[in-house]
């Protein structure tokens, strides 16, 4: 068996005025599931849960992102959440404010029998 990518989706998500990168983070992803429908599931009888998933987010503070509230974003399969730093904050000097936009990819792969399916 051989663990094979079969989708990537990329999100962004932002807090406009709380600073805050969870919050942010958690749109992004939910930005990216809005954007996929893997049918294959369905349509080949297999398991959602037997998918691994892998998110990745963006921010510039990657170490205020609560990880654990962005794997719950996830409804099938067993969640792994990265962050790195990237994104971007938008400062706000007149309102004191800033803006926090994040990325997120969100990669999903299955076992596939070696030799069953040939990559594209």
């Amino acid at each position: 068996m051989s663990l094979q990518r079969i989708i990537l989706e990329m999100g962004t998500g932002n807090d406009l005025y709380g600073e805050d990168y969870t919050k942010a983070a958690v749109r992004a992803v939910q930005d990216c599931l809005h954007h996929s429908s893997i049918s294959l599931f369905r349509s080949m009888g297999i398991d959602h849960d037997t998918m691994q998933v892998e998110v990745t987010i963006g921010t510039q503070k990657p170490e205020a992102v609560d990880t654990e509230v962005v794997a719950k974003q996830i409804p099938f399969g067993t969640v792994k959440v990265n962050t790195v730093k990237g994104g971007l904050n938008v400062a706000d000097p007149v309102q004191d404010t800033v803006t926090v936009i994040a990325s997120a990819a969100v990669a999903a792969r299955l076992e596939i029998p070696e030799g069953k399916y040939r990559p594209a």
